[in-house]
This record gives C-alpha cells, structure tokens and sequence, in this order.
C-alpha cells in the first residue's frame, strides 16, 4: 500500500500499471485464494549472500526468526508461518527488473482515472456511507480520497494480487538491493499473525509483499489498521470497513493529512508565466499565482487568499496544468511516481466531482527512451544527481532538466525537449518527435 517514505514504496511504482485494465465497473470483491501448495524454494543469486556476512538463505532466515522473538512475535507464530518463509529468486528477479512509469501522464490517467473507475468509487462511497463518513469524521480524510487510492490500488479489491506474502517478503529480505527494509516488513508481517489479524495462509498479495484492498506493506498493517466493523481482525482484504478505516488513518497519521484543505485543482496557465516557478518546491499564495495570470480552466478566477499553492505541469508548459496545494504531498509519499502521484489526486478529485481535464490542443513532444537516457547522462556528467539513468522521467531529473533549461534560457518547465537534449550534446536542435494526446 502507501509509501510513507520513498524506502517503503519502490517496489510499489509498477502496481496499477500491472492491473487488469479491463476489469468491468463494480466488479464483485473476491474472496483471497486458498492455501497455495507448498513451494520449493528456488536457489538464491550468488550476490544475496554479500550482504550478509556470507551466510546462506537458512542462516539468514534463523537470524530473521531470532529478531522477530525478539520484537515480541510468539514461537507459535513463527513454527505457523515457517513454511512460507522460503527464497523465491524469481521475486528477487522482479523486484531487480521492474519498470516505473515511463508513460504520458494523459496517456495513464486516461486508463487509470477511466470514467468507470470515477463512477465505481461514487457508487462504492453511496454504498458505504457510513463507514466513509465514520473515517472523515475521525480522520478528516474526505471519502474521494480514499476511494481513489482503493480503486487505483486494487480496482475496489478485485486485484490484491495471488502470491503468499511471507515468500516475498522474505526473499527481498535476503537480497541486498533492500534487504533492511524487507527484514523489518517480514517481521511486521509476522506480527499480524501474531495478534490475530491474519493467517499465514491467509497472507495472500502482490510480489512487492503488501497486503489487502489499498496494499499496506506490513509495517504500514501493523501501525494503521483498524478494526473499523467490531469483528476483533484488522482484516483489509475481505472487510471493506476495515479497508476504509484503516486507509483513512494512514493518510491522516501517517501521510500528515490536513482536514479541510484540498489536493489538487485544474487550472488553466497563461503562455507568459515564470516557468521556473513551477515545481513542486516552489509554493506562492494563490494571489501571486492569479497576479501571474493562472485561472481555473474556464476561466473564473482564483481566490484572491493566502493559501500556498505550486503549480505541477506533469507534462510541461503545453500539457494539462495542476493547482497542487500542501495535501498532495500525502500523494507523493503514497507513491513517489509522479504520474501515479498527479493521477491519484486527479481521480479522487474527479470522484469528488470536478469536471474532466482539459486536453491540450496540439501535440506534446516526449523524447523517445533512449534520448531521455543519454540525456540524464549529460545531466549526470553535468554534475546532476538524477537518480538512476533509467530512461524515465523522475522527480530527480525534472529538476535537473529545470536547471539546464534556465542555463541555457528556455522555458523552464522540467520537460525534456530535443532542443534540450542538441543543447547538451553542444548541437543543433532537431525535429522534435511527438506523442499523440489521447
């Protein structure tokens, strides 16, 4: 599930472009699967070892064991759940190959914040009134919020994923890209068990190792979940009380919610506005933002307040533009994507009722993937920390692309452009190619 810091969430980036596109409108919630049969652990790659002193995968898993006694789990817990705790390389392989969001931010909201999901989360808030209004009472989370991240997440539970969690986890565990995180997520796992919430059989999710409904990672299981319908479990992958609770009290206590404010609006920017102003880490009043010329996307204008406000352009000075207030930096530490990020507010703010996004009147350029690599390489040896030279578009190399482009004197917007990229390379700009706004 969330990403309270960009430690706990990387292996989530791939999730809801991994899911069944297709699912039809309010899809029944189904049961998790029954018991998988017994695995065999498969070997563990020859680096796994390093670090850890040398010590094979059954070393590895006693002193897992032994930490875990320690932290308060029973040993009847950890003989229930020992024979999942087996290496899986093939999770190890995934977690090493995984491919974060490289897509137009039209091109994956227009899947994943699809009119059948807006409309499945307002029919699933009508359905559990209650519940919804229970959480934004206690927590003060509106109910688009947490129906957006339950629909991006798992389409409303139809797709939690069908791998036994114990497995996962503690195969990621003994690698060593993560190897701290997953120790202490295997642990927390083993502390759901411990305090009745779930069986090991029970532990069913995604590879990544996160649990229910909107995907907690243990850790996430363990410090927020509640028992919101009274059964005595925590249980967020059949309860759908629980799933809202729960969700609620993460975003507020532990993404640092701030009631009654919002998220993220559309607005509409005028062609003369400071670019380099536009980041994420720049936050003016809405004042300053209405001197500048931004308005909604008819045309009314913004407040005339003090309430602090960036503008996010997640596809550049010629793509849809964004009012991103202090709340959604509960979206980014959710999932530290942009695109996932931006599409989530979007979504609830849709599901809340705002009006379809605008679609730009011409094309948006994206350079192709390995133009967008070579040029993190330029960045990189321009003294640039962009994270790692992946060919995606990250928080990193947005803001290395914003530097160069106030070097060089374009707009700057945090878009590569070839103009760009023939900037860097000491050349002269070429046809930019195009991707199509669908």
């Amino acid at each position: 599930m969330p990403m309270n810091c960009l430690g706990s969430r990387l292996a989530v980036a791939t999730i809801a472009v991994s899911f069944a596109l297709s699912i039809p409108a309010f899809a029944q919630v189904t049961p998790p699967p029954a018991r998988p049969p017994a695995s065999k652990a498969t070997a563990p790659s020859p680096r796994a070892a390093s670090c850890h002193n040398g010590q094979n995968f059954d070393r590895f898993l006693a002193d897992v064991k032994s930490q875990a006694v320690a932290a308060g789990v029973s040993q009847r817990t950890i003989s229930e759940a020992s024979p999942y705790l087996v290496y899986d390389q093939g999770i190890v392989n995934r977690d090493r190959g995984q491919r974060v969001f490289g897509q137009l931010f039209t091109e994956f909201a227009g899947r994943m914040a699809a009119p059948y999901r807006m409309q499945n989360g307002q029919q699933r808030i009508k359905q559990h009134a209650a519940a919804f209004a229970r959480a934004e009472k206690e927590y003060g989370v509106p109910p688009a919020v947490i129906a957006a991240f339950w629909g991006l997440e798992s389409d409303f539970g139809v797709n939690m994923g069908n791998l036994p969690t114990l497995k996962s986890l503690v195969s990621l565990a003994y690698d060593c890209r993560r190897s701290e995180m997953f120790v202490n997520e295997t642990i927390a796992a083993l502390k759901i068990i411990d305090r009745g919430d779930l069986t090991p059989d029970e532990m069913i999710g995604s590879w990544a190792g996160e649990l229910g409904q909107t995907q907690f990672l243990p850790v996430h299981y363990v410090n927020y979940a509640v028992d919101y319908d009274g059964d005595g479990r925590r249980d967020l992958l059949r309860s759908e009380d629980d799933v809202i609770g729960s969700t609620a009290n993460y975003i507020a206590n532990g993404l640092k919610w701030r009631r009654g404010e919002p998220w993220l609006e559309e607005i509409k920017v005028p062609q003369n506005l400071p670019w380099d102003q536009t980041d994420l880490s720049v936050q003016l009043p809405r004042s300053k933002w209405a001197q500048f010329g931004v308005t909604y996307p008819d045309g009314r204008p913004l407040p005339n307040d003090n309430l602090a406000a960036s503008v996010l352009l997640p596809m550049g000075r010629n793509g849809p533009a964004f009012m991103a207030y202090a709340n959604f930096a509960a979206y980014t530490e959710w999932n530290n994507s942009l695109i996932y990020s931006t599409t989530a507010g979007y979504l609830a703010s849709r599901i809340a009722g705002a009006a379809p996004m605008r679609r730009p009147a011409g094309q948006v350029a994206q350079l192709p993937f390995n133009e967008l690599k070579q040029l993190q390489q330029l960045l990189v040896q321009a003294g640039f920390n962009v994270g790692k030279v992946d060919g995606v578009l990250g928080q990193q190399s947005r803001a290395a692309v914003k530097a160069m482009q106030i070097k060089y004197g374009l707009p700057a917007d945090s878009w590569p452009t070839a103009e760009l990229l023939a900037r860097m390379r000491g050349g002269t700009a070429q046809a930019q190619p195009t991707a199509t706004i669908r």
